[in-house]
């Protein structure tokens, strides 16, 4: 124990000198324990624990934005996080779809008027918060697994919370089996990268080496449980079976925020560890590349086919995630140069146009009761402008001009353009042919929400309905996407 000693105070030095880095996550920590204690003092009213958490979150964002202006830092808390711009511009995406999960708490009545009320949710949403910020600038397998954890966690108690039936008691009860499964086999596959390579920081030269120094069994092995883990986040095909029951029979804001704000987390950790492969002067591994590839492929295939078959609105969006998913993945495998600004872009397009439909989705079923699409007949009379939004958010999912989607997809395309005219490759003309099919598959499925409300006559009177907080919020964000479709400069990045 004495030995011990002398190497104490180097590392309180260690840990001391990462704090101020790490400001936006002690803000959120310090908002954490300030709503618990809101918590139990007002009982009856949830409102200053809503405040608390959108101060917090608020506030975690302007310490981001100081960070994105910050000069290139080194990793901190003994190579374990590294806070540089790209995880803070990261974080304040996370931050955006965090405080439109708190307007999505506070229009939803179901949630309001339960009897467990919100506090404990919001006070939820504020450690997942923390996990997914730390799962973006994590460089360390060891603090990628402790954040991907986190989240889960607080994931799990968000799907349960309101559980009311045995459809919903099943879905959350499944999202807790398959996440604990995936999550010991993601440890097993880092404990083989630690045992062959001695090391489990992913951004240095020592442990790429010894990855490639792997025998190929084992190599391939071990990939494929650490993406185990991974896979489950992202909800990427294989590891999809989650989704579409999660989706459905979660509460409608819980599902709007898990098909966000954990994948953009989850994709800023794959992208990070790809990009530390050219970032070293290293060729990512030829099996990892073509894994990742079959991977988004299959994803976009099977995400859009089979959306294609389902009629309750929050499946069919659940396996249009997945077909997001495959697109996301696409992009992080192209030109390390600019993969980045063009992932950026769409996953705050994809943010957006989520988040708008499922507000749409959750004050239609709120005030008509309405779940699926063929329900939507005739709406476009008594909600124009709701379905007009509707429309357009749907357009953007598409990817179809003036709008944001169309300038993501585009980006896209572009990127997969650049990088096999740099690598000749025939997995990147799949690619192009993939992503470029599904989306002409993709009309077929996203349309039929326009084509009911204003092409189909509704089966009984529908009577209209003043528009609350929800529904602005929701044509705030198809008008968003509108103005960045068109002026996309405003949200991209310099290459």
């Amino acid at each position: 124990m004495k030995s011990y000693i002398p190497h104490i105070s180097n590392l309180l030095d260690g840990v001391i000198g990462g704090l101020d880095l790490l400001m936006p996550e002690l803000i959120l920590s310090g908002a954490f324990l300030l709503s618990i204690f809101c918590g139990i003092l007002t009982r009856n009213n949830s409102k200053l624990t809503w405040w608390v958490t959108v101060i917090g979150i608020s506030t975690s964002a302007v310490f981001s934005i100081f960070q994105f202006t910050m000069p290139s830092v080194d990793p901190i808390f003994f190579g374990m996080i590294l806070p540089d711009a790209k995880g803070a511009l990261l974080k304040l995406l996370i931050g955006f779809a965090c405080l439109l999960f708190c307007i999505f708490i506070h229009y939803n009545q179901a949630l309001k008027n339960h009897a467990k009320r919100t506090d404990d949710l919001l006070s939820v949403l504020l450690v997942v918060h923390i996990g997914l910020s730390l799962m973006a600038t994590s460089v360390n397998w060891l603090m990628v697994y402790i954040a991907i954890e986190t989240v889960s966690i607080g994931s799990y108690i968000m799907v349960g919370y309101m559980a009311r039936d045995r459809k919903q008691s099943e879905a959350a009860m499944k999202y807790v089996l398959f996440g604990t499964m995936c999550s010991a086999i993601m440890l097993y596959g880092l404990s083989l990268f630690y045992g062959y390579t001695g090391s489990l920081c992913f951004v240095e030269p020592a442990h790429l080496i010894g990855l490639t120094k792997m025998p190929p069994l084992v190599f391939m092995v071990s990939i494929l449980f650490v993406l185990t883990g991974i896979g489950f986040k992202l909800s990427f095909v294989p590891f999809h079976f989650w989704s579409p029951d999660v989706y459905q029979g979660a509460p409608t804001p819980v599902t709007a925020f898990i098909s966000t704000a954990p994948k953009i987390a989850a994709i800023a950790l794959l992208s990070r560890f790809i990009y530390a492969w050219p970032s070293m002067q290293a060729t990512l591994p030829v099996e990892i590349f073509y894994l990742l590839a079959a991977v988004a492929i299959a994803s976009m295939l099977l995400g859009n086919v089979v959306a294609t078959r389902q009629d309750n609105v929050k499946r069919m969006m659940a396996y249009s995630s997945i077909g997001h998913t495959g697109f996301l993945i696409m992009i992080s495998l192209t030109d390390f140069d600019r993969s980045f600004s063009v992932l950026f872009f769409y996953l705050a397009a994809y943010v957006m146009m989520n988040m708008g439909v499922f507000m749409t989705a959750d004050y239609l079923e709120e005030r008509l009761g309405l779940v699926n699409v063929s329900q939507y007949r005739g709406l476009g009379k008594v909600y124009p402008l709701l379905m007009v939004a509707m429309t357009i958010l749907m357009m953007a999912l598409i990817g179809l001009p003036p709008t944001i989607g169309f300038v993501a997809k585009l980006l896209a395309f572009s990127a997969v353009i650049s990088t096999y005219q740099q690598a000749v490759s025939i997995m990147w003309l799949l690619l192009l042919a993939t992503g470029a099919i599904t989306t002409v598959i993709a009309l077929f499925f996203y349309f039929r929400i326009p084509l009911n409300a204003f092409l189909r006559e509704p089966k009984e009177q529908m009577s209209s309905l003043s528009y609350n907080g929800l529904a602005i919020c929701a044509c705030l964000l198809s008008l968003l996407s509108l103005l960045l479709g068109l002026y996309p400069s405003l949200l991209q990045l310099n290459s």
